[in-house]
């Protein structure tokens, strides 16, 4: 262990991991900044499945769209931090007296581990018909469309900026389908400049749009979060 300062009279010590054989020194320095993380450490301490969790949590914390009684659809939601949260905020399993029920559905391409106060899916959102389907199982539409996804990396930064930015389209488009009016759409871009036509169409069909950086996040990451909030019809947006 490396030893470090972090205040007068404290230590900060710090796991190094040593490269083994056959492993590769970015999977070394992934596992390392893992064993670091204090989100990591702190999801694990709280049960949650990923560090994600806190970033949707300071999201929330800030715009409050995940309210009791709110009805929620995770898109790409493994490995399921997202939905653990949503469950605890909108109610789902009527923890809290007094309060109204909320609903949380997750989507993902592969299975998911149960999550309990969460209906898990196995759906691609954008094959044809995907939208209905999500309102049959919500039995209406949703209050809340959210989305953490992330293509699979390809090592060049501006291809892996216009991959993510098109799975955002995409959950947008499936927002537009899926949500109430007033409704909140929250998703992971990252920042490259190729964003611009996305946050266009989102300013047109909701009252707000911002764009964060949560705290969780990591820094050397170029990540950052769309909460468009205030949705509007297509009549109002007209």
């Amino acid at each position: 262990m490396a030893k470090g300062t972090s205040g007068r009279g404290q230590r900060d010590l710090r796991v190094k991991v040593k490269t083994a054989r056959g492993r590769k020194l970015s999977s070394t320095l992934w596992l390392e900044r893992q064993l670091n993380d204090p989100y990591v450490k702190r999801a694990q301490a709280e049960g949650y499945r990923g560090r994600a969790a806190f970033k949707i949590s300071e999201l929330d914390d800030k715009y409050r769209f995940l309210v009791p009684g709110a009805r929620v659809v995770d898109l790409g939601c493994a490995p399921g931090g997202w939905c653990q949260v949503a469950v605890k905020r909108v109610n789902a399993l009527g923890q809290r007296p007094g309060k109204a029920v909320g609903r949380v559905i997750g989507l993902d391409l592969q299975p998911v581990e149960p999550i309990a106060g969460a209906e898990i899916f196995q759906l691609d959102f954008m094959e044809d018909g995907a939208d209905a389907q999500v309102k049959a199982w919500l039995g209406g539409k949703a209050d809340v469309v959210m989305s953490d996804m992330a293509a699979a990396a390809s090592g060049h930064k501006q291809t892996d900026h216009l991959r993510i930015i098109a799975l955002c389209e995409a959950a947008a488009e499936l927002a537009f389908d899926v949500l109430e009016e007033g409704g909140t759409f929250v998703a992971k871009v990252l920042a490259g400049g190729a964003e611009g036509t996305l946050q266009k169409r989102l300013k047109q069909r909701f009252a707000k749009v911002a764009n964060v950086k949560p705290a969780a996040s990591r820094a050397d990451s170029s990540e950052k979060f769309v909460v468009a909030t205030g949705f509007k019809p297509v009549e109002d947006a007209e």
